[in-house]
């Protein structure tokens, strides 16, 4: 959490960002597993700004599977990321559309978002 928080200011300090806070969940993906392609946050949200996935697994192959796959706005595959163990991936939450391709062993990762700060009066995260 000290790490990605040092990663929260330097995008702040660069980039102008404005990330308020960090979130994460650990995830384990069972052979067979995948996640279908998706965005973290709806556009316009404001919620999450930075998506950020973890890599923990030690050994791993292409041939493994479980890749990150991130598309551009065609659909196109402009990247994917083998979960190795320390891999960092950080992409925009509303603008990257990613997926997880079916993975052949247990594949372990920390997903994580960095968030702004949208609350209202005493309301935390307000629709829009």
């Amino acid at each position: 959490l000290d790490f990605m928080d040092e990663v929260r200011l330097g995008l702040n300090c660069r980039l102008f960002l404005g990330l308020f806070e960090f979130e994460a969940c650990f995830s384990v993906y069972p052979p067979g597993a995948h996640y279908q392609r998706h965005l973290d946050s709806f556009r316009g949200a404001a919620n999450r700004l930075v998506s950020a996935v973890t890599y923990l697994n030690d050994d791993w192959s292409r041939s493994d599977g479980g890749l990150l796959r991130l598309f551009d706005d065609e659909g196109r595959v402009v990247a994917e990321v083998t979960p190795e163990a320390g891999t960092l991936a950080l992409f925009l939450s509303e603008e990257v559309p990613h997926e997880v391709t079916e993975t052949r062993r247990v594949r372990k990762s920390i997903a994580g978002w960095f968030r702004v700060n949208a609350s209202v009066g005493d309301v935390l995260d307000p629709p829009r």
